[in-house]
């Protein structure tokens, strides 16, 4: 009590006083308030739009030869596997670029439906401001990506979101695809080009194999030892076939070995490359999902925007507010104006 003696200015009960004197004016601007932002919140100023979301986690395995076909245990993924934190922010930035964005402009007509201005001079950059504050990509408490649209329409609203969910694998796939192509080609020209080798020594061993050159190591031995029987025997004219057959060992023999070891080595070559060439091309044709998809969206029954109850709420409270400042300021600036008249005098 003692503090409020002193200090008038702090008293409480002062102010349950002043609004009770002035309940009558509060009262008409706090209804005043009520009542227009009933009014201003209504569709007749502000466009109802409905919220839709899919909720969405990223794959961890984006190549389908590593996931299911790689005998290599280091390398190998599960295709069932959620991605981490890398996969989510790569899925954020897709979602977030022209490549999707333009799709949905085109497919849902978003120019006519946003009433945009198709000959205004700034037509693009309103109508990607608009795209932006009505669609929105956030990750999420749990490590998954959320797709959020607000609409008028509740079912357009829903049907861009899950148009946005699938086009993430379209343009994803396509993205990879186009590298995945190329590295096919590589492999496939590799690939190819070692066939290519490979028949050709084929068939130069099989023009030696007619000269008579079938295994360069067992003939020559065979021949030096019936060579040397029929030294042993002296006889000229077996000596002399088998002399024809080791010239032409001599003369061929080289060629053949090189061929043998060169085949041996392409043919081992090839086999890995063909496994290259398996993989790529499996990578280069077929495509799998790039997410799993937790809850896909639906239409909204109920508007998500405005919310009236808060617009009317802090409309009514911020005008009571606002009310009782006007009162305080016109009921004591003459008394303050007064006061300071007295001083001058005194």
């Amino acid at each position: 009590m003692s503090v409020n003696q002193a200090n008038p200015e702090f008293d409480s009960s002062r102010l349950v006083i002043f609004v009770y004197h002035w309940r009558k004016a509060l009262l008409v601007t706090g209804l005043a308030a009520a009542l227009l932002s009933i009014l201003f919140s209504s569709s007749l100023f502000i466009t109802p739009l409905y919220r839709s979301s899919v909720i969405m986690y990223p794959a961890s395995s984006n190549s389908i030869s590593k996931a299911l076909l790689n005998d290599n245990a280091g390398a190998k993924q599960d295709i069932l596997e959620f991605g981490e934190d890398a996969q989510t922010e790569q899925m954020l930035q897709i979602l977030n670029s022209n490549k999707i964005k333009d799709r949905v402009i085109r497919q849902f007509d978003l120019v006519s439906h946003y009433g945009i201005d198709s000959s205004s001079k700034y037509k693009n950059l309103r109508l990607y401001r608009k795209y932006e504050s009505n669609i929105n990509f956030k990750r999420t408490e749990f490590m998954a990506v959320k797709i959020t649209v607000l609409d008028k329409d509740p079912q357009m609203a829903a049907d861009i979101a899950n148009t946005i969910a699938a086009l993430l694998d379209s343009v994803k796939n396509d993205m990879q695809k186009e590298r995945a192509i190329k590295g096919f080609r590589i492999v496939e020209r590799e690939y190819l080009k070692l066939k290519t080798e490979i028949r050709t020594m084929e068939d130069s061993l099989t023009e030696l194999r007619k000269l008579g050159v079938h295994d360069y190591e067992t003939q020559a031995e065979m021949i030096n030892q019936q060579l040397a029987i029929e030294i042993a025997n002296g006889n000229k004219r077996g000596i002399k076939a088998l002399d024809d057959k080791l010239q032409i060992l001599a003369l061929y023999g080289g060629p053949y070995v090189s061929l043998r070891d060169a085949l041996e080595h392409e043919k081992k070559q090839l086999s890995f490359v063909k496994a290259k060439y398996e993989d790529a091309k499996i990578d280069a044709q077929e495509t799998i999902p790039q997410k799993f998809v937790v809850e896909n969206a639906y239409k909204s029954e109920r508007k998500a925007y405005p919310v009236r109850w808060v617009i009317i709420t802090v409309s009514t409270l911020s005008a009571l507010f606002m009310g009782v400042i006007t009162i305080l300021l016109v009921t004591r600036i003459p008394a303050t104006l007064r006061k300071m008249r007295n001083f001058e005098n005194q």
